[in-house]
């Protein structure tokens, strides 16, 4: 089927992680011109870039606003035009710690890391649209944005905040600049990245799947197919504001992992 990508400029943020890298080569093999973000992993970036033919290769920090803006002029420069970003990028803090231990400081470094990050990112394509009259986003969430997560209340917010107020805001003011934009948002669950690597052994996947239809870990090639579903006008083209989770069904986290109830 054609998706319609072919031909279009595409920024992919967080292209040199696991789901970022198989979203720029999903969009590479629809024939679409694909611009590469990394922050610090710019070795794997650049080799993407060269497996991929891509258009170009950027760094910068998605926290600090005058990146932000440099990233999207550089993107325009290589692309002639980006008519779609892919908002991947973002980061999950490893340490399981509860709210009363979480310190400020890991709460707005996370915040900054996600939310902040994803804003600049989004503001920086709407400057992008406002120039084209046309556009479509794609940003990335979390299944921790929907039914949180223990030990992680600083990324679950983040990601909540991205995926519910921040989605629904954007996909009714992109179509004051461009009748037909459309913003939507993916919410990846558990999914083999090097982010996850070495959280989802054997026993870490019986764990995580009790409330999963399909007992298995998400590959990053699952959330990349619905990435670009989400962004192709052809397959999604009356789409928009809406929230794809790509979780192998799951309704909702463990809470006690079968531990005896207390007398």
């Amino acid at each position: 089927m054609d998706t319609g990508l072919a031909g279009k400029g595409v920024l992919v943020t967080g292209a040199s992680g696991g789901i970022g890298s198989a979203c720029a080569r999903a969009f590479a093999a629809e024939g679409a011109r694909v611009v590469v973000h990394f922050h610090r992993g710019e070795d794997r970036a650049r080799e993407l870039a060269v497996e991929i033919n891509a258009a170009g290769v950027l760094g910068a920090d998605l926290t600090d606003e005058g990146a932000v803006d440099a990233l999207f002029a550089e993107a325009r420069t290589m692309l002639g035009q980006v008519d779609i970003c892919a908002a991947v990028a973002g980061v999950w803090p490893a340490a399981d710690t509860p709210v009363w231990e979480l310190s400020l400081e890991r709460w707005d470094e996370t915040m900054r890391a996600n939310l902040t990050a994803t804003f600049l990112t989004a503001r920086g394509f709407l400057r992008e649209v406002a120039r084209n009259g046309h556009g479509s986003l794609v940003l990335v969430g979390s299944t921790a944005g929907r039914f949180g997560e223990a030990g992680h209340a600083d990324y679950a917010a983040a990601k909540s905040a991205i995926q519910v107020g921040l989605l629904a805001s954007l996909k009714n003011e992109i179509a004051r600049i461009a009748p037909l934009g459309r913003v939507n948002a993916v919410a990846p669950g558990w999914t083999e990245t090097p982010m996850t690597r070495g959280l989802v052994d054997a026993e870490a996947v019986r764990r995580i799947s009790q409330t999963m239809a399909l007992r298995k870990v998400g590959q990053p090639e699952d959330v990349a197919a619905q990435v670009v579903v989400l962004a192709s006008d052809v397959l999604s083209g009356h789409v928009s504001g809406q929230l794809v989770t790509v979780a192998g069904g799951m309704e909702g986290r463990v809470v006690h992992d079968d531990e005896p109830l207390s007398e």
